[in-house]
């Protein structure tokens, strides 16, 4: 699940190219890892080595090697390559590119067309690839950090095969550290010591991101150069890091991810996880209000009338954020994050209200029945309306034995409570009115 590889020594000049780049592999043999992908046999090794690149999406984590992957493709199958940014290119670049491309096809060249960050073209820019990708005239090969069946037009990605990168190990990070030590594309030319336990720390803090590892790597080089220590060490690479990498974006697949695994760890009354989500959310930049209108909704989702008072402390909660902002609003999350997870659970609610919206749907709209309509007007009276109607608070017990749901659903049972909570005490009430009914006035 590697990425960078060491190989001949960097051309003349090249020293002033960050170190990642430095690194970046040329040839398939100099490409670490991705094994699941680029082993013997591996369907992407196979279509390499017999020239038959297809339009392709590498979906990865930043820094698994996406654009060198791209580039090798091009170089080992003897194609054009052309290199888009989805970020600084429009429509009018896209026509051009592709009408150069069909030119090429026409007298027998081919074209790769590698587009970074596929993600961010919107539907008409994705478009415009459709048709030259159909006839062949180029292969595309995109690029993207985000799940592409959301992300990439089911038209577009239909004719795409997806390949997933995986992101790289901590033992695989720090392997490439070591590689770049002392290859002579990075920076053996240093003649820097580095001791495991710095580089383990770099690999812990990169989250599986080569290219951040190998930056952060290049920052402690340069500071032990600064220092004349000749050696990396624990604290030197902390001080390169400054700060751990968290993969996310509020957007992206990351996003909702994470989120789930907060609701997921709620509902499983793990106090502990949903903690640990929620403060990951927040520490990656998530939308605090965000974050407080999931934890209403579980509130009433999965807690309900187990716990009515989750609701209340959720949307107070939601206030506290509004009013202190953060961090400290951040606790008042985190107390009702607590209270969600230990609160005893019931969907009962959500259950009833989803039945409900069936019938409500795939049955027929009966007329309210006669004697629950409203009869202001005499000519209502005479027309039966409230006719018959019990007053339940002059029944014994306050429960009249009139069916209120329309005769086609009648004696229908959408809520039915839970032992859980609160709601122990609404399934005693539930039978005793149902038996209440039944005994009649």
């Amino acid at each position: 699940m590697g990425l960078f590889s060491t190989g001949a020594p960097a051309a003349s000049g090249s020293r002033m190219l960050p170190l990642a780049e430095r690194m970046r592999p040329r040839i398939l043999a100099e490409y670490a890892g991705q094994d699941h992908l680029l082993a013997e046999g591996k369907p992407l090794r196979l279509v390499i080595e017999r020239d038959e690149p297809g339009s392709m999406i590498l979906w990865g984590p930043p820094g698994t090697g996406k654009t060198p992957l791209a580039k090798i493709i091009a170089a080992t199958t003897q194609a054009s390559f052309i290199e888009f940014s989805a970020v600084t290119s429009g429509i009018k670049e896209i026509k051009q590119v592709m009408a150069d491309a069909e030119r090429a096809a026409s007298m027998g060249s081919r074209t790769i067309l590698f587009v970074d960050e596929i993600h961010r073209f919107n539907r008409a820019q994705q478009d415009a690839f459709l048709p030259y990708v159909e006839r062949g005239s180029l292969r595309l090969i995109g690029a993207t950090t985000e799940n592409p069946s959301f992300e990439v037009n089911a038209a577009l990605l239909s004719r795409c095969r997806v390949y997933v990168l995986q992101a790289l190990t901590e033992d695989q990070i720090v392997n490439l550290l070591n590689e770049a030590l002392t290859s002579e594309r990075g920076l053996a030319d240093l003649h820097l010591e580095a001791g495991p336990d710095a580089l383990q720390t770099i690999a812990g803090f990169a989250s599986g991101d080569a290219r951040y590892a190998l930056n952060a790597l290049e920052s402690a080089a340069q500071l032990a150069q600064g220092r004349r220590t000749g050696k990396i060490t624990k604290e030197l690479a902390a001080e390169a890091l400054q700060q751990r990498v968290l993969l996310y974006d509020k957007g992206g697949e990351q996003h909702y991810d994470l989120i789930s695994a907060l609701h997921k760890s709620v509902r499983n009354s793990d106090a502990d996880a949903a903690l640990y989500w929620l403060r990951r959310m927040l520490a990656a930049g998530e939308d605090a209000n965000y974050v407080a209108r999931r934890l209403i909704r579980m509130a009433v989702e999965d807690i309900g009338l187990a716990a009515p008072e989750a609701l209340n402390l959720c949307l107070s909660a939601q206030q506290a954020m509004h009013l202190l902002g953060s961090p400290e609003g951040e606790l008042a999350l985190a107390q009702a994050t607590i209270y969600l997870a230990l609160a005893p659970k019931s969907n009962a609610v959500y259950r009833a209200w989803g039945a409900v919206a069936v019938d409500v749907e795939s049955t027929a709209a009966e007329p309210v029945p006669l004697h629950l309509r409203n009869a202001p007007t005499r000519l209502m009276k005479e027309l039966d309306y409230g006719k018959s109607y019990q007053y339940a608070h002059d029944l014994p017990g306050k429960v009249a034995a009139m069916e209120c749901l329309p005769p086609g659903l009648a004696e229908r049972r959408y809520y039915e409570p839970t032992d859980q909570g609160r709601e122990k005490q609404l399934t005693q009430r539930n039978d005793e009115v149902r038996r209440l009914r039944q005994q009649g006035p």
